[in-house]
């Protein structure tokens, strides 16, 4: 079952279930999904849907720190359970410790030392080993603790 039918399967379990977070939150990401098609006229494979859910993901966890500022707690609760829910389809995320691994191992494979000046190099090397796996933020923390 690919992820768009797995959401939809879902989009119909939380209307039968009444779980409105849920179900508004799943709608956003098909409406999302349906968007970059319609937007870019092509059909989005397994890795398209995934970057959107991560980028939606995203979206609310830089919305967090504004809620936060703004006393809004009935916001953050309602955000978190839709990170929650969104990362439910996303790939098991890695620890810093993992991300560190990897780093240090690419670090070796292209002979890149340990100065401040390398992180670029190291990270545009990383990201592409992660995706899906990893956010940005804890790559560059990871990448960060190595110099």
């Amino acid at each position: 079952m690919t992820l768009k039918e797995i959401l939809a399967n879902d989009f119909k379990e939380s209307m039968k279930a009444k779980d409105g977070i849920r179900k508004d939150t799943v709608n956003l990401v098909r409406a999302a999904i349906k968007q970059s098609e319609v937007d870019n006229r092509v059909e989005l494979d397994e890795q398209g849907v995934l970057a959107i859910i991560a980028k939606q993901v995203k979206m609310r966890k830089d919305a967090l720190s504004d809620f936060e500022k703004a006393g809004r707690t009935d916001l953050l609760d309602s955000y978190n359970r839709e990170i929650e829910i969104l990362m439910t389809y996303l790939p098991a995320q890695l620890t810093l410790e993992e991300i560190q691994v990897i780093a240090k191992t690419t670090m070796a494979e292209l002979g890149i030392e340990g100065e401040k000046q390398n992180m670029g190099k190291l990270m545009k090397a990383v990201m592409p080993k992660v995706k899906g796996s990893a956010d940005g933020g804890d790559v560059k923390k990871a990448i960060e603790s190595l110099f």
